[in-house]
């Protein structure tokens, strides 16, 4: 099992497929994009199995969510999902995604094997959809969840991330219209990953204000902890239910106590948290001829060394080098 010195055990794997990403959100990446890997950094198809496998089979990973960049881009996802289902045993697998291509892609992934999405939409409000990821392609995603939704990968998940003077007084719309449509929203904290280095704490939108303006028209009824286990998101009953909707308060409430994650990016390294500072290379070891048990030891040593926690709140806490699209969210 994948133990860290805290006595957390890791079973949710996420993973990177790549780096790229074909939106260009503000609080992700610069108008201009990234220097993006090259093709022989990232992960082949079969390392990423192998990997998985290896998780899966000798380190207790019973969940594993696909990730980028944006993975829809990744050309051999839908072989990649279809080996990993006929793993034994077969971890559930879902898949985080601005929903672009999912019209396209969602029955596909389902036959595959894929359990459910997560889909990125942070407004109703086609202007400022553009705003927020300097394209045009607002309906693109409405679409796409609604394939994703009819192809049973279900529940799609809604992340959202309130920006101030853009979206901020749109949290009651987006669950009025989530809750219409069968979808599960989460709001997300924005959270210092973005590749210029802009975050600030100060004006950011906390958990506090998203849910002081989901008062103004639902009565929300919080679930308790044993509802909501290592599940980041905190959770509230809609109205009585039995719609939810979640607050993830990653920067103001943070949940690293009970963190069960571990996480492998496009180019084969291991990292133990979204802000770590340091990663772990599984795939030199790949490339070299390593077999599966000395994978499955080096990862072990890597997860052993996490830290307690994210260090948001530690004066000295550095913002990670890598942004959220090269580390997989």
């Amino acid at each position: 099992m994948l133990l860290d010195t805290y006595g957390r055990v890791a079973t949710d794997l996420r993973v990177s497929l790549t780096d790229r990403c074909n939106l260009r959100c503000t609080y992700c990446m610069p108008e201009e994009g990234l220097q993006w890997l090259q093709k022989t950094d990232l992960l082949s198809d079969e390392e990423i199995v192998r990997l998985i496998r290896i998780a899966v089979t000798r380190l207790g990973v019973t969940e594993v969510r696909f990730t980028g960049g944006e993975p829809l881009l990744r050309p051999g996802l839908v072989g990649i999902v279809e080996q990993c289902a006929a793993l034994e045993p077969r971890p559930d697998m879902s898949l985080t995604t601005n929903g672009i291509g999912l019209k396209r892609t969602a029955q596909a992934l389902k036959a595959a094997g894929l359990d459910r999405v997560n889909v990125s939409l942070d407004t109703l409000r086609p202007e400022v959809f553009k705003t927020l990821t300097r394209r045009d392609r607002h309906h693109d995603v409405i679409e796409g969840m609604a394939a994703a939704r009819d192809a049973g990968l279900t529940p799609v998940k809604v992340n959202a991330v309130l920006m101030p003077g853009l979206n901020d007084d749109e949290a009651p719309d987006l669950l009025a219209w989530a809750v219409e449509n069968e979808y599960e929203l989460r709001f997300i904290e924005q959270m210092p990953l973005d590749a210029q280095h802009g975050w600030k704490r100060d004006g950011m939108i906390t958990a506090g204000d998203i849910l002081t303006s989901l008062r103004t028209r639902f009565t929300l009824t919080e679930q308790g902890a044993d509802e909501r286990g290592s599940a980041p998101a905190e959770r509230w009953l809609v109205d009585g239910g039995p719609a939810t909707v979640g607050v993830i308060a990653s920067v103001t409430r943070p949940f690293c106590g009970a963190c069960d994650r571990t996480r492998l990016t496009a180019d084969g390294q291991v990292r133990t948290c979204l802000f770590a500072t340091e990663e772990s290379d599984l795939r030199g070891a790949l490339r070299s001829g390593a077999p599966d048990e000395e994978i499955a030891r080096l990862w072990k040593v890597a997860m052993w060394g996490k830290k307690a926690g994210s260090g948001l709140d530690d004066p000295s806490f550095l913002q990670p080098d890598r942004p959220m699209s090269a580390i997989g969210g």
